[in-house]
């Protein structure tokens, strides 16, 4: 029988960079991603015994990676977030009136620019991963998941643990919140 625990060390040092990278790029976390795929090999590890070797190790162990990813968000995401402006006020009383109309001055404007313009350049990608880190974790998680991933909604929201009227108000009020962020920290300025 083979002994898991070389056979483990080899799987570390052939995969953990690009499950660490790939990871970081979900998380936006460095040191959680990495405490993730720490505890992919602690997993497989512990299910080396199941490994039969169908699979490609590689697909077997980043499998493992996305489902701690996706336990991590679903944990994470449970509590529930209030965001403030200055003021105190609520943050989405500042765009809309009692009609839920735009109120005018926070209208969104059209930034007349190509979004491969934009994501291409590296300034502009420092800006959005830094109004992406603004987000409430499970507003960062449901757009991580839709827009990065590109999972289909029904599939999000059982991942989360939330409703399809939840996820939907949540993505609406976190591309709020980026447009207002990106707007500020990259037009603006």
């Amino acid at each position: 029988m083979e002994n898991p625990n070389a056979t483990l060390n080899l799987w570390v040092r052939q995969y953990a960079p690009a499950m660490r990278a790939w990871a970081i790029r979900r998380i936006n976390d460095k040191e959680i991603a990495e405490d993730l795929v720490q505890d992919t090999f602690v997993a497989a590890l512990q299910s080396f015994h199941s490994f039969e070797g169908k699979s490609n190790p590689k697909t077997w162990l980043f499998s493992i990676l996305k489902h701690k990813i996706l336990d991590y968000f679903r944990k994470k995401y449970k509590q529930n977030y209030v965001l403030t402006n200055d003021s105190g006020k609520g943050f989405f009383e500042g765009f809309f009136d009692r009609n839920s109309s735009w109120k005018e001055h926070n209208r969104p404007q059209n930034w007349e620019v190509h979004e491969a313009e934009l994501l291409d350049d590296e300034n502009f990608r420092a800006v959005l991963k830094l109004c992406m880190k603004l987000l409430p974790e499970l507003w960062l998680s449901a757009v991580s998941l839709k827009y990065l991933e590109e999972k289909k909604g029904p599939e999000i929201c059982e991942d989360l643990g939330i409703s399809q009227a939840n996820f939907w108000q949540i993505l609406h009020r976190a591309k709020l919140q980026l447009r207002e962020c990106i707007n500020n920290e990259w037009f603006v300025k």
